[in-house]
């Protein structure tokens, strides 16, 4: 490629980038949904550029206005589904490069943008990546879509019974196939640590507050930390939790709208807690930040189970009651499974199921405030979750280990089961993100928030605790909708651990390089990725010895 490509005289800056600015709100069939990868190039970009790139530059003003009016509408989400245009560039591209397809390297893969980006436009497509959970992400990107994916037809009976064919994906048939064998077994075992009200109503969460003794030597009440009050505030809906005194206990009870009228002078945006800082709702005495931290790294902290968010099927809404007794005791049963469920577990697997990797320290140029979870004594990724989300997220880890095994017994060739298992995991991740003491409740959403709002792992005082068999979390919705997107392009990429400084190819054997280096310490892929190593090391590790040591 001797003469100028036009990337190099001209390009659409501002209206890739507008419509790049876009793609953030594309959910439905984006690759981001398959997993969490930070700092994600965007597909619009990284098609565009990569096209860009590959064509020489024109010789006259009228070509140049074509070339740039294409570039603008290839790099629009609809274009990377839409074969005509597709097929165009991949022309250009052979047609200006000898009629041979070329070969492209990405050495910080990362999240994939950039190699299945130039793997549509019909490069060899080559993507290095040092780190082990990003390599297998683009394996399941840019890989197993491509060689297990390929739509096949099947014949089928209707309703009626008249017989018809269908075109199906068989590796999103096989990942939904067992990824509900992996809900109904992990439902048999732990479901009933989630019962339904007498009402019939669904406990789709629950509120949780960490506690600390007050350290007024003449109250020593127990303080729930809570940043605010609202369960919900919406438009429409406003409802909290109103916290009274008595004798030196704090209680608290549900009003607003449908509950008990709101106490006039009641700011619910206004907590107990804020930036460590903790005062006593029975005395008054403010507990320093310092001390704070000293309390939760002595072991005296706690945490309180204060509400139950419910769903009444055939009704519209959440409502919200009280935590009771009951609700404790289910709790505590809980935790008692857990510990037997983890020492069998530990026997079998030779290694604990709830990660006891340490968290990071949190030391270095803004880790302190990115990683403050070691301050308070969260000191493993199993300490990032209580109990009953631990015994959750280590029994469907479980049954990924068994439905892989099921796979083989069945006759299933290996490395295909071993693809079907790695979606699988990638949806116990995403579980664990979802179900964390990290996880904050949204009063605007009326629903709890994932662990990476931010790219990073603070503590959280008061925390939102998923129903893993409720709602979507647990479904393959994302894979679902993603595969198909990325199953139809004809060849595969080459994916490879290792290290940018030291290529496994030899000199001269690419025609182009694309890529976006990390931007030094700005994102800590590593110490954030480890959240995800740590169950995809019990998940799926023995598949991955390479990657999950």
């Amino acid at each position: 490629m001797k003469d100028k490509r036009f990337i190099e005289e001209s390009f659409p800056v501002k209206e890739v980038s507008e419509i790049s600015a876009k793609e953030k709100n594309i959910r439905h069939g984006h690759i981001s949904t398959l997993h969490i990868w930070w700092a994600r190039r965007p597909l619009a970009s990284s098609r565009a550029t990569s096209y860009a790139a590959l064509i020489p530059a024109p010789t006259d003003v009228e070509e140049w206005d074509k070339k740039r009016q294409f570039i603008i509408k290839l790099s629009k989400w609809e274009s990377s589904l839409n074969h005509r245009m597709i097929e165009k560039a991949k022309k250009d591209i052979l047609n200006a490069n000898g009629g041979r397809p070329l070969r492209v390297l990405d050495p910080f893969a990362g999240g994939g943008s950039i190699p299945l980006e130039a793997l549509r436009l019909g490069c060899e497509a080559h993507a290095v990546e040092y780190n082990p959970v990003a390599t297998l992400i683009l394996k399941c990107t840019l890989e197993y879509p491509q060689k297990y994916g390929k739509p096949v037809k099947m014949k089928t009976n209707d309703s009626m019974g008249w017989e018809s064919e269908v075109e199906i994906n068989p590796l999103l048939e096989d990942v939904k196939k067992w990824g509900n064998w992996v809900l109904k077994e992990a439902k048999k075992e732990v479901g009933r640590f989630y019962p339904k009200d007498e009402d019939g109503s669904t406990p789709v969460g629950h509120i949780w507050a960490r506690t600390i003794p007050c350290q007024n030597p003449s109250c020593g009440a127990e303080i729930p930390l809570m940043r605010q009050f609202w369960l919900a505030k919406k438009k429409n809906k406003k409802v909290a939790l109103y916290p009274y005194v008595e004798g030196k206990e704090v209680k608290f009870k549900i009003v607003g709208d449908g509950y008990e009228k709101m106490p006039e002078g009641f700011d619910p945006s206004k907590g107990t807690v804020s930036r460590a800082i903790a005062v006593c709702p029975v005395c008054g005495y403010m507990v320093d930040a310092n001390t704070t931290r000293k309390l939760f790294q002595e072991g005296k902290a706690g945490e309180r189970f204060v509400a139950v968010v419910l769903h009444k099927p055939g009704t519209k809404g959440k409502r919200y009651r009280l935590a009771t007794e009951r609700d404790m005791e289910i709790f505590k049963e809980a935790e008692k499974y857990l510990e037997e469920k983890r020492q069998k577990l530990m026997d079998e697997w030779g290694i604990d199921p709830v990660p006891d990797e340490p968290t990071p320290e949190g030391k270095g140029r803004g880790a302190e405030r990115a990683f403050s979870v070691r301050n308070y004594g969260l000191n493993t990724y199993g300490d990032l979750f209580n109990s009953r989300q631990k015994l959750a997220l280590i029994t469907f880890t479980e049954k990924v280990r068994l439905a892989y095994q099921k796979m083989i017994e069945e006759g299933y060739n290996e490395e295909y089961a071993k693809a079907v298992a790695s979606y699988l995991a990638f949806v116990v991740d995403k579980l664990a993100s979802w179900n964390s003491v990290l996880c904050p409740w949204l009063a605007y959403k009326e629903d709890n928030h994932w662990i990476f709002s931010r790219q990073a792992l603070p503590m959280l005082w008061d925390y939102g605790e998923r129903n893993p068999f409720h709602g979507e979390i647990v479904s393959v919705r994302t894979i679902k909708n993603t595969l198909p997107n990325i199953s139809n392009i004809p060849s595969f990429a080459k994916v490879t651990q290792a290290s940018a400084t030291e290529l496994p190819y030899p000199d001269n054997y690419f025609d182009a390089v694309f890529t976006d280096p990390p931007y030094y310490d700005n994102v800590y892929y590593s110490n954030l990725s480890d959240f995800f190593y740590v169950w995809l090391k019990r998940s799926i590790g023995d598949l991955y010895p390479e990657l999950f040591m």
